[in-house]
Order: structure tokens, then sequence, then C-alpha cells
């Protein structure tokens, strides 16, 4: 049993075979995956899955907070496990890769901004959007 799955059972949530599949393609997934992409796999394991039974997998599983929305500029919503640590992301404006990371200055940065302006920093998200530099 992967970790999404626990999750899900540990939130009380019924595991039908369908939402087993879709959580195992989640957990397995290294990029952030849209419905679409979600589905293509599903489907390549349980070719009886429909795309509407993933959008409202997916909907259950951002509503109990197991996994998150993206919208990164590109029309569609994308999806991962909802991490257990701080990451920002940065995405590729001509590809739609998403590269994840964690800088200590940006970090202490937004700590300093929220300070002195008055607030203690509780949450942010930072979405840098780039094209490669060419050589």
């Amino acid at each position: 049993m992967d970790r999404l799955e626990k999750l899900c059972i540990e939130k009380g949530m019924r595991m039908t075979d369908q939402r087993r599949v879709i959580a195992r393609v989640l957990s397995a997934a290294d990029d952030h995956p849209d419905v679409e992409e979600l589905h293509r796999r599903a489907h390549a394991v349980d070719p009886h899955i429909s795309i509407a039974t993933v959008y409202r997998t997916v909907r259950l599983f951002e509503e109990s907070g197991i996994i998150e929305r993206h919208d990164f500029r590109d029309g569609r919503s994308r999806y991962e496990e909802t991490p257990d640590h701080h990451h920002d992301h940065l995405i590729d404006m001509k590809t739609g890769k998403v590269v994840e990371f964690v800088d200590e200055e940006i970090e202490a940065l937004q700590n300093a901004i929220a300070r002195k302006l008055g607030y203690k920093l509780v949450d942010h998200r930072l979405e840098l959007y780039g094209v490669p530099i060419e050589d």
C-alpha cells in the first residue's frame, strides 16, 4: 500500500479499486500531472476508469487535503501529493516542466519582508516562470 492510499484510509475514505489505482498513479508521479494525464496513466492500469471518475476522485482527494492543486498559467490544473516539507516551483514556459526547489535565502527574505510589514508569515506559495538560458 502506498502513502497516498494510506492517507485516504486514515481519513476514512472508502477505497474503491478505481480510487486505489488513481491514488497509486498519483503517488508514483514524479511530475505534476493534470487530470487528462492522470486519466491516461490510470486507464493504462485499468481501462474501465473514466475521465469523470478521475475528475471526481481528484476533487475528493483535494478536498481531503491529500493532494494540492496548482495552476501554473498553462490553462490546466496540475496536482501533486500534499508535501511533507515546503518547496517552491520553477515552471519552464517552453516545455511546461515543473522544477521543485528550496532556497533558504528566499525563505529568510520572505520572513523578513513579512516582519518589516508587521506580520508573521504563516504560509506562502512561490512560483517562478522562466525559459532556458540559450547558450
